[in-house]
């Protein structure tokens, strides 16, 4: 999925996930509204808590760590799991910090 594309969900209130796989430090930097912080080494750990009927979007600081995320929840039966291409370096959107 297309950073403008994610955006433009978030703007109409579309019922999409967003998960940050990053670090906490990278965290620090600003996440994208409504995202939800898991670590890309919890994830395995972290799937059962996730509904597999919902729709995914996976966050990284460029890419390729949301992507083995997808995939790992793909292979565990989520069928709705994007990607977010380009991760938080394409991500021209707000920000929020905590």
């Amino acid at each position: 999925m297309k950073p403008e594309q994610l955006e433009k969900l978030l703007e109409n209130n579309a019922k999409i996930n967003v998960i940050d796989v990053r670090e906490d430090e990278e965290v620090a930097q600003g996440m994208i509204p409504t995202a939800k912080h898991i670590a890309l080494g919890t994830i395995p750990e972290s799937a059962d808590s996730l509904d597999k009927e919902q729709e995914y979007v996976m966050v990284c600081r460029s890419g390729k760590r949301s992507m083995n995320a997808s995939e790992y929840l793909k292979a565990q039966g989520f069928r709705k799991v994007h990607n977010l291409e380009g991760g938080m370096l394409d991500w021209n959107g707000e920000l929020v910090f905590y």
